[in-house]
């Protein structure tokens, strides 16, 4: 009798396991699926700018790594997902932003990937609104996925372009610092 009552707190306590993460006020999965791949969170934090609040960011992997450069290189599935928590981000500030992203994540050598930045930053040209969510998926065989609020806007193959995008979060020179640390699960 005692075994079974064991048995059942365990699983009691496993299905009541938070299936969800607070960042920044709002909640990100604990696991994501596209096409099939099932990815874990690895970390979340948020983007600060001024001691705002910008957007909750989580980075998603296959399995849990601390390596920010052996993921930036890496040719596995990953996710990152930004949920916009401030009303202050336009369409404008984000590309902005993501502009200075890739000029930072690559050293300045953006030309070699000019088309395939173009086109992703085409994906913010749409107003952008408190609560929206954008989910940048790489699968290897397809290469990076671009989402909107669960609609996919594209698709941007290149392992450069794949580098640079998640340089911008996992490079030597992050759009913000604790930021890459949460999501390298070490805060």
């Amino acid at each position: 009798m005692k075994n079974v009552l064991m048995l059942l707190f365990a699983m009691v306590t496993i299905a009541s396991a938070p299936a969800q993460t607070k960042v920044a006020g709002v909640s990100v999965p604990n696991t994501v699926n596209f096409d099939g791949v099932n990815l874990t969170l690895n970390g979340a934090g948020v983007r600060e700018k001024y001691w705002m609040d910008m957007y909750a960011g989580a980075l998603y992997l296959d399995k849990k790594n601390a390596d920010a450069n052996g993921i930036v290189n890496g040719n596995q599935p990953m996710a990152i997902k930004l949920h916009i928590v401030s009303k202050l981000i336009s369409s404008d500030k984000m590309i902005d932003a993501v502009t200075e992203g890739f000029e930072n994540s690559t050293n300045g050598k953006t030309s070699k990937i000019s088309s395939e930045i173009a086109q992703f930053i085409g994906y913010f040209s749409e107003e952008i609104k408190q609560n929206d969510i954008f989910d940048m998926v790489y699968l290897p065989k397809d290469g990076v996925k671009v989402y909107k609020n669960n609609k996919l806007l594209g698709t941007i193959k290149g392992a450069d372009f794949k580098r640079a995008l998640f340089g911008i979060w996992l490079s030597n020179k992050p759009a913000d610092k604790n930021l890459k640390q949460s999501m390298l699960g070490k805060s």
